[in-house]
Parts: structure tokens; sequence; C-alpha cells
């Protein structure tokens, strides 16, 4: 992490644990100005940054350099996601990969072994930090960091080296560099309160935007995580890494383990590749993500068999562990995804 910005937050009162997340003594319960500190930014640069982009994400850098952004996994060739990304088009020929920190020397060393062949390089951006903005006056608050404030999910609104990014929900996120950031959030904080990590992180999945760490790469194909959702998918852009095994799941297979919203009362917090079972089953779901709510409850999402979800009671840890109680979704899954098309 940026030194300058490491300071300024432990400064401000956050403690940041091993996967960068910003913890506060006395979290507030909702996100009002969350330091994005669990995330980094590798930047894709060059003529042909587009161009190899699109013969690596899944989804379809077109609409990337139309609104500004896109969620995109980059999948091994067994079509299982490497990394998640949200993909940000900075200028011509520059690209902004967000993803989770921990995952950052996997994903930037995976990039690297694809583009040798471009006239485009991968690299570590150390000076870029995030903010995260929240709740009903995060227009107005993002209008003090990038003008005009983008007002369609996934639309980008850039100032030089500062990038505004809407976000499903009333947030935004917006990335500058250490150095601007340091100086607004001064500002900033005389409107709004700061917030941990973990507020940004049940909006998250609140939306069902899916997280990938360490313990999940290559665990999931993109639509096991309700990617193609949120354009993260693109089924008509042609070939990239992965496109065979994704396309025929969609077109010929049958999807057995979609991602869930669930919550689950536990002494601790439920961990990512966590694996989740009936009383008659083993392993049938695994955690993507989880952050607390509220008196011991744990909100998470996690990709379970659907047949056992649909038919059965999901426990943590153990086949007699804590109880999973699925949570609706704020949207709906295509059905013919759990159709038979043969």
């Amino acid at each position: 992490m940026n030194t300058t910005w490491q300071q300024k937050l432990e400064s401000l009162g956050y403690s940041l644990d091993e996967q960068g997340q910003a913890q506060l003594a006395a979290p507030g319960s909702e996100a009002g100005i969350v330091p994005l500190s669990h995330q980094r930014i590798i930047r894709i640069s060059g003529p042909d940054s587009e161009k190899f982009l699109q013969g690596q994400l899944s989804c379809n850098l077109s609409d990337v350099s139309r609104l500004g952004s896109r969620l995109g996994a980059h999948c091994n060739i067994k079509g299982h996601m490497i990394s998640l990304f949200r993909v940000m088009k900075q200028g011509p020929d520059s690209f902004w990969l967000r993803t989770s920190g921990e995952l950052t020397d996997k994903a930037l060393a995976t990039l690297k072994k694809y583009i040798i062949f471009s006239k485009a390089e991968a690299t570590l951006d150390e000076e870029l930090v995030g903010l995260g903005l929240s709740g009903p006056g995060a227009a107005e608050l993002a209008a003090q960091l990038v003008s005009p404030v983008p007002t369609e999910t996934d639309a980008v609104s850039r100032n030089g080296d500062r990038l505004l990014v809407k976000v499903p929900g009333e947030r935004y996120e917006c990335w500058l560099p250490a150095r601007d950031a340091s100086t607004l959030l001064d500002t900033l904080l005389q409107q709004a309160k700061l917030a941990a990590t973990d507020a940004w992180l049940l909006q998250e999945i609140r939306a069902g935007i899916a997280d990938l760490r360490a313990a999940t790469s290559e665990a999931f194909i993109p639509q096991m995580t309700n990617l193609q959702v949120y354009a993260g998918v693109s089924f008509a852009k042609g070939c990239y890494t992965g496109q065979e095994v994704v396309t025929r799941l969609q077109h010929r297979g049958i999807l057995k383990k979609p991602m869930y919203r669930a919550a689950v009362t536990t002494d601790s917090r439920p961990q990512p590749g966590q694996m989740l079972h009936t009383a008659e089953k083993e392993n049938v779901g695994e955690v993507v993500v989880a952050a607390p709510a509220d008196n011991g409850r744990y909100e998470l999402l996690a990709v379970i068999s659907k047949e056992q979800a649909e038919s059965g009671t999901i426990h943590l840890e153990t086949q007699q562990g804590p109880t999973l109680a699925l949570l609706d979704l704020p949207y709906t899954l295509d059905p013919r995804l759990f159709e038979s098309k043969r």
C-alpha cells in the first residue's frame, strides 16, 4: 500500500488487517466514506491495451469504452476465474483494473504471461488509492472529487488522474493519486463520517456482487458468481481465455451451483473458501465473501448447489454447524440457466 495513504488512514484512527481492510475502533453501521484499502489498481497501457484485454477478459471492452467501466473476470483455460476486476477506461490507451489486494500479485503475473505478445504493458500502480462513497449524500460528496457525477451504473467521469465510477446502489468509487486523496479526505469529513471496509463489503454483498480472494481464485466459473447479471460476461464478443467453457455452460449446460445471499449467526467470521454442508452431505457449497451485519450476525455470498439450497438446510463449518438463512438477491437469475438445452 502507498505509504503516504497508509499514514493518513492511521492518523484518522484506522488499523489495517492482513488483507488491507481498514478497521475502526468504533465503526459506524452505515458506509459514508470508506477507504478502499483492500483493493489495488493494475494499469494496462499501450496502443494494444484494449485489444489485449478483449482477448483475455470475460466482459466486452466495447462496453467499457462506451460506459467507462464493467466488471470482468480473467479466467484460466478451464473457464475458472483467476481474478475478478472492475475494468475502467482511464484514457485512449489506458485501462485500470481494480482487484482484491491479496490477489494482485497473481493477477499481475497472469496478465504479464499473456501480454508479452502485445504492444502494451501491465504494471501495479502504487500511487492510486480508492475512496468509496455511499448513502443519500454520496452524489454531493462525489461532485467534490470529479464532475459531472455519473448517474448510470458502470458509468465513469474523469478528471486527469481521478476517475469516478457509479456502482450499484447509492454508491461511487473514486480512484485518485494518494496525495490528492489525503487532502480531499479532510474536506469530505466535514460533511460525512468515516466507515470501515466492512460497511462497504456489506453493501457489495447486498448488491449481490462477488469478490474473489486468494482462497477462491480458480474456484468458480463466472456464472457461478452471477457475474452475467452485471454484464461481466459477454456471450457475443468472441474468443477470450476460458471462453469455450463459459459459453458452453450458458448455451448447452446446466448451472448447478449459482451464488446465493445468506445470513448466519456465529462466533467467528465466515471465511472465503469455507465449505458449507447439509446434515446429509458435505461440501455442498463454498463461502465467497462475508461481512458483519449486527449482533453476531454475518451476511455472506456463497456458491451453493441449487438442489441442496432449495431442499435442505445449509450449515457452516460442520454438518451440525450454524444454520444459514437464505436471503433475497436484488436481481433474478435467468431460469434458462437451470434448464437442459439438449
